[in-house]
């Protein structure tokens, strides 16, 4: 079995990036869906493996500020709102593909700006 690993890693704009995998898959990924998917100890509860980042809550206008290599099977991204602890492993990134054929019913897109915690409109 072929070990799944990027053959190419384009950084399409600070709000994408897209994989060409080993496989020959493409995937095409919005950079507040990995930021939401993120899965270091401050985004999900250690012991429960429990979201700690609600869906809906990172913000459409998110940005990749970089990306880098974890050895031969990670990525590690930095974020445009300070985030920078997650690591995702090759497979996990595939696994997050968010193209018709392995999210058959897409993204559901957040919105362009959320309210910081606690604030509302009157």
């Amino acid at each position: 079995m072929q070990y799944l690993r990027p053959k190419l890693v384009k950084r399409v704009s600070p709000e994408q990036t897209d994989i060409t995998w080993n496989d020959g898959h493409f995937s095409s990924y919005p950079s507040w869906y990995l930021r939401e998917n993120c899965m270091c100890a401050a985004c999900v509860e250690e012991f429960t493996g429990i979201r700690k980042i609600a869906h809906g809550s990172i913000p459409a206008s998110l940005e990749r500020v970089s990306i880098e290599p974890v050895g031969n099977y990670a990525l590690h991204f930095k974020w445009s709102d300070g985030h920078e602890s997650g690591i995702y492993d090759f497979d996990y990134l595939r696994k997050l593909c968010p193209c018709s054929e392995c999210l058959p019913g897409g993204l559901d897109e957040p919105p362009e700006t959320v309210k910081p915690p606690g604030s509302f409109e009157v």
